[in-house]
């Protein structure tokens, strides 16, 4: 099943169910994923389960919902302080591609000569798909916003006028919210945007942190249920109407260097992050960015990630934003 969020013409929020990419079956009662997950959780049910049981008779026009422009993220928090987005790099096998030839040069006897980005990812190569019950090695980890950094399907990506660059980065984002006792409890999965400053990060590797610090787009379907080992996906870049650039791209552990319960463990070991009723949505890395290929974005230009798991594409058209950098003035 898969799940999205939007708004009725009457203003009102709602949750519906995709029957196929032109058909919305919309949930009764229930204004939010977040309300849907809730009640699962008090009622001790599946949530597809939940949401099965609570479909209504409404049948609505999924391309009018976009249209309309009434399409929202498949998950938000009633106080965006209270989400937190998060991701993991190096995940991903083809994610190393760029850098094989260093690695295949690279013998054990040569461990010191290795990048620490290639150290990283070897590190994940060998240890991030531990045996059940055990603990892999830990992954890159990086915070990237709370809720308001999420940007609706179909809405603009609003990149800040000092950023170097504005990249794409194709990702499945795993979604979740803590019960009363802090537990994590996995809602479902959703194509996402990890908007990045490539140039930046490509200044020092120490600012990697800093360039993450930009929105992202998730959705517009949220999954439920398991993550297939393999899912094949398309990237794209359109210009003026005509496609600038288009890659593929693979994602599901049997693509990974890390279980997806790996990642899980390594970000929510942290007590901070299980704080009861707080949703953590949560990227787990891509393996093709247009970066590599010398693409600069603009302005104007519109992000397009689709893969057929997922239902209707993620796209977003890119802007520039001015943001003036705040004095600091003493009390």
């Amino acid at each position: 099943m898969r799940l999205i969020q939007f708004t009725g013409e009457d203003g009102q929020r709602a949750v519906g169910a995709v029957v196929d990419s032109n058909t919305i079956d919309q949930l009764g009662d229930i204004e939010t994923i977040y309300q849907l997950a809730q009640q699962a959780i008090e009622k001790g049910e599946a949530l597809e389960t939940l949401a099965t049981s609570l479909l209504s008779d409404t049948r609505l026009d999924y391309q009018k919902i976009i249209d309309d422009k009434r399409l929202l993220a498949p998950i938000d928090h009633p106080q965006a302080t209270q989400l937190m987005v998060a991701g993991t790099g190096l995940t991903h096998l083809g994610s190393a591609d760029t850098r094989a030839a260093m690695h295949a040069q690279n013998s054990a006897s040569a461990e010191e000569d290795l990048t620490d980005t290639m150290k990283m990812f070897k590190m994940g190569v060998e240890g991030g798909k531990p045996a059940a019950g055990e603990t892999g090695v830990q992954p890159e980890w990086f915070y990237k916003g709370d809720g308001d950094s999420i940007a609706a399907p179909e809405a603009t990506l609003e990149s800040p006028s000092f950023a170097l660059d504005a990249g794409e980065e194709p990702e499945i984002a795993g979604i979740y919210i803590n019960d009363a006792d802090g537990n994590p409890r996995r809602i479902g999965f959703a194509l996402g945007n990890e908007l990045s400053d490539h140039v930046t990060e490509r200044q020092n590797y120490l600012y990697l942190a800093h360039s993450k610090l930009r929105p992202c787009a998730i959705g517009p379907e949220l999954l439920l249920g398991e993550l297939p080992e393999h899912i094949e996906g398309v990237s794209r870049i359109v210009r003026d109407g005509e496609i600038l650039w288009e890659k593929s791209f693979l994602s599901g552990e049997k693509n990974m260097s890390h279980t997806v319960t790996n990642l899980e463990a390594h970000h929510f070991k942290y007590a901070g992050f299980c704080r009861p009723g707080h949703v953590h949505v949560h990227f787990f890395g891509t393996a093709t960015l247009s970066f590599g290929d010398g693409i600069e974005p603009r302005e104007g230009d519109r992000f397009e990630i689709e893969a057929e798991l997922f239902g209707r594409p993620l796209r977003n058209p890119l802007k520039i934003v001015e943001r003036k950098i705040p004095a600091v003035k003493p009390l």
